[in-house]
């Protein structure tokens, strides 16, 4: 066993041979100094970029950049890779194909064809009708004017546009005479089924991260 938690020439993180949001390639992931593997997930310590790996220990970022391309070159697809430095040594944890979005699935697939990885054929077995349908939901102009208020997790493809309300019945009396709304819920549940279904858009604060995306996955 090795230990990340060993001062500021250790640490831990989780990369990804390109970024399984985009597919944008180059390396993509988080770090941390002095820390172990679950303290990268736990979310109780801002994590970095692996850029600043780079700053702090060059040699071990070259290293592990080295073995990603070995990695993603081998597997001929996005890997997912756990690593642990121990005094300024670099080990590597596993790796695997990493899970992405709709769009990552594509935009990965055709540019493994373009770089002579695989074929079309294979590219076209790793994509299916489900993630195309997701790339057809309505989303943001990323070209329009706009100002960032606040940042969360996307739980369900797509984007909405709508007037806020708090809860179901709202939703349902403001979507029949013809309005868009959003409902915004610490959390849903079946009692807001209705509300869910007649609103444009879904927006919890709470643990109904996986009612919402279900029933809104579902809805559309």
């Amino acid at each position: 066993m090795v230990f990340g938690n060993k001062g500021s020439d250790s640490g831990t993180g989780v990369a990804f041979t390109r970024d399984p949001a985009t597919g944008a390639t180059g390396a993509y992931g988080d770090w941390l100094t002095d820390a172990q593997g679950e303290d990268v997930v736990a979310g109780i310590r801002n994590t970095l970029h692996l850029d600043d790996l780079a700053k702090l220990m060059p040699q071990v970022h070259k290293e592990l950049m080295q073995i990603m391309h070995t990695l993603e070159t081998h597997y001929k697809d996005l890997c997912d890779i756990e690593f642990t430095v121990e005094d300024g040594k670099l080990w590597m944890l596993q790796t695997r194909v990493g899970k992405r979005t709709a769009a990552a699935a594509f935009r990965i697939a055709s540019q493994l064809v373009d770089e002579g990885l695989i074929t079309l054929d294979e590219a076209l077995q790793r994509v299916n009708g489900v993630q195309l349908t997701q790339l057809m939901f309505p989303r943001f102009d990323t070209k329009a004017e706009k100002k960032l208020i606040a940042k969360g997790i996307a739980a369900s493809p797509g984007a909405a546009v709508g007037k806020i309300v708090f809860s179901a019945k709202a939703a349902v009396e403001k979507a029949a005479s013809g309005e868009k709304v959003i409902l915004i819920r610490r959390e849903t549940n079946l009692n807001d089924l209705a509300g869910m279904v007649a609103a444009a858009g879904i927006l919890t604060a709470g643990s109904g991260k996986l009612h919402a995306a279900v029933v809104g996955k579902r809805y559309g």
